[in-house]
């Protein structure tokens, strides 16, 4: 028998998270509920979900710390959900390293639908891989393997959420060549992502707190255009 995919669907209020949960069920996940943000936690460890629905407004801990703190050790993937529709809501989700934000009321499918394109987009690296397999850049100071999803920068190694490490690695896959918001929008969250190219900037300034510019390569901007991971001859 196939394993079903667990998410864990946190919310205060009782109602929307059984009405998730039986959306959820009918596609055949398992789902946990959890009413309030210490409890998230503990079940994101203990339920071991494979993706987190998060309100933002709860009761103690908020979502936010809720994300900040799930994001300080796993890179599990996080959808926000939340009434507040404001554009700095959704940006300061995205900069705690939610990888998408839905805006309450939802339409039910939509939801499905999104938590499946997440799920598909998310790859842990599988148990065994055959070394012809590896995805993986090296530079001076900088690996990057997209196979086992590691990062290391100056012999240290980088924690990063999923999104944040698959642009990264577009980027330095090809050195020197630009690509405009609309095709890393594409290239990453897919075609299927309803969001605008302002998710791109978010993620490339995040990537920039954690890696300096070196003395032989920077992610570079080009203004107007886009980005480009810019390796100096």
């Amino acid at each position: 028998m196939v394993n079903r995919q667990k998410i864990l669907i946190v919310d205060d209020d009782s109602n929307i998270a059984e009405l998730i949960s039986l959306y959820l069920t009918k596609e055949c996940f398992e789902t946990m509920i959890a009413g309030d943000g210490e409890s998230a936690l503990v079940l994101a460890d203990t339920f071991a979900p494979n993706l987190i629905l998060l309100d933002l407004m709860l009761p103690g801990i908020d979502g936010y710390q809720v994300c900040r703190e799930i994001r300080a050790k796993s890179a599990i993937p996080i959808i926000m959900l939340s009434a507040k529709g404001e554009i700095f809501d959704k940006v300061l989700g995205l900069e705690l390293g939610a990888d998408d934000y839905m805006e309450k009321p939802f339409d039910s499918k939509e939801l499905v639908a999104r938590v499946k394109a997440v799920l598909r987009r998310y790859k842990p690296a599988p148990a065994q891989s055959q070394p012809q397999d590896v995805k993986c850049v090296e530079y001076p100071d900088l690996t990057i393997n997209q196979t086992n999803y590691s990062v290391i920068y100056k012999g240290n190694h980088v924690e990063m959420p999923p999104k944040e490490l698959e642009l990264l690695y577009f980027l330095a896959s090809s050195p020197n060549h630009v690509f405009t918001r609309e095709q890393l929008l594409d290239q990453i969250w897919g075609y299927e992502y309803i969001g605008d190219t302002r998710t791109v900037d978010v993620h490339i300034k995040r990537l920039r707190e954690k890696i300096s510019d070196h003395a032989g390569w920077r992610i570079a901007t080009i203004w107007g255009i886009g980005y480009k991971f810019e390796v100096r001859q």
